[in-house]
């Protein structure tokens, strides 16, 4: 007898993303698929964090999240961000930014409606649309600097066009959006009355380029929801907080909405975090400086084994394009890299809406302790002596 299975989950299976950071650890290889960022977290937020264990901050919070962490917030998206919040109204935390464009799914889009989304995309967004059958459009980024056509954006809107997501700066491209293309979003969205979606989790990470919140604008704030947290910029993505700012009246429901799902984000992790939001300005100067230091190493390894990078402008990713020949696949390619060498990258095509667009690239993650990612980058230049090859092993590892 078979039991009931939901319609919404036949097609789904487990992301190319976790596929291949499984089959590297069971081979002892060196990570660059995931973003796991499995580096130290700042002594302030892991000092916070054991303050609030000690403290027994052990039960349910407010189900908009701890004052002392929604009040911190407050401060910082005024600040970094140019936002004006409420922290009591106008902020929700969330289980990681994950949780966060769950629940803000969950309180703007009904079945049937349609959301905007740039391609490449972030998977993890795509695959929640999808769950919620709600319509995806895309507009395509280009390679190498990702700039999107005008007239396509505005194709791309409809009557049924409820969002339009921005990932800023961008997983996978490390595509930091201008003043320019954000205003015109923002045109786009008021003539069709539909919500900007901005996921901005890498906000802190980038190179020369500053970013920009497109919830400052005043003709963006009523319909802006602005998403992002504390796992990238602090090193703490298995901590799971993160937060929403937007209007009062939808922030109220997104807060109901999480405390069906989630109840809370944990509670001393939220405590840990106000030490992280309380950091002076060398933390971040120096964390973009670390990261600009390996994404460097991370070119040079790429372009002497062969491949072109397209340098990202903010974020801790990179897609790369390999020669169409040396492997018949994108999917092939990773395969064979994990069998030969130990390092996991992601095939590009699995960030396309065409997947084809993507059978030629890599994404590299470079979110890794120095001495990994010189690990990694010793491996990889092996390639350069090696034929390629066919893969065996490593693609029959689920």
């Amino acid at each position: 007898m078979k039991v009931p299975i939901a319609d919404r989950v036949k097609s789904i299976q487990q992301s190319d993303i976790r596929r291949y950071s499984a089959i590297c650890a069971a081979m002892k290889g060196v990570n660059l698929s995931q973003g796991v960022c499995d580096q130290p977290a700042p002594d302030a937020v892991k000092q916070a964090a054991k303050q609030a264990i000690d403290d027994d901050h052990a039960t349910y919070t407010n189900l908009r999240g701890i004052i002392e962490l929604r009040q911190a917030v407050a401060r910082k998206m005024r600040q970094f961000n140019g936002i004006e919040c409420d922290p009591e109204t106008e902020v929700a935390v969330n289980v990681g930014s994950a949780g966060s464009f769950a629940c803000v799914a969950l309180s703007t889009l009904n079945r049937g409606d349609e959301c905007i989304v740039f391609s490449p995309f972030y998977s993890y967004h795509v695959n929640l649309l999808q769950l919620l059958d709600v319509g995806v459009r895309y507009v395509d980024l280009k390679p190498p600097d990702w700039p999107y056509d005008p007239a396509q954006l505005e194709a791309a809107f409809t009557d049924r066009t409820r969002m339009i997501l921005v990932c800023t700066p961008s997983n996978p491209t490390g595509k930091v959006f201008s003043e320019a293309e954000l205003k015109q979003i923002t045109a786009l969205a008021n003539e069709y009355n539909a919500w900007i979606v901005t996921d901005e989790i890498y906000e802190y990470i980038t190179y020369g380029k500053k970013h920009i919140s497109v919830g400052r604008f005043p003709e963006a704030r009523d319909r802006t929801l602005t998403i992002t947290g504390a796992s990238k910029t602090y090193a703490v993505t298995g901590w799971r907080v993160g937060y929403t700012i937007g209007p009062a009246d939808i922030i109220s429901r997104i807060a109901v909405v999480n405390d069906l799902l989630y109840i809370c984000a944990p509670a001393p992790m939220q405590h840990g975090i106000v030490g992280g939001l309380a950091l002076p300005d060398s933390y971040y100067d120096q964390m973009r400086a670390d990261y600009l230091a390996k994404r460097e190493l991370l070119i040079d390894t790429l372009r002497q084994i062969g491949f072109t990078p397209f340098v990202p402008e903010g974020s801790y990713y990179m897609l790369a394009s390999f020669d169409k020949g040396r492997w018949p696949s994108a999917t092939a390619a990773a395969e064979t890299i994990l069998e030969q060498v130990g390092v996991a990258t992601v095939p590009g095509s699995a960030f396309y809406r065409n997947p084809a667009d993507g059978e030629d690239q890599l994404r590299f993650c470079y979110a890794k302790q120095m001495p990994d990612l010189e690990e990694a980058c010793a491996r990889l230049r092996r390639l350069a002596t090696k034929p390629a090859a066919t893969p065996g092993a490593a693609s029959g590892v689920s």
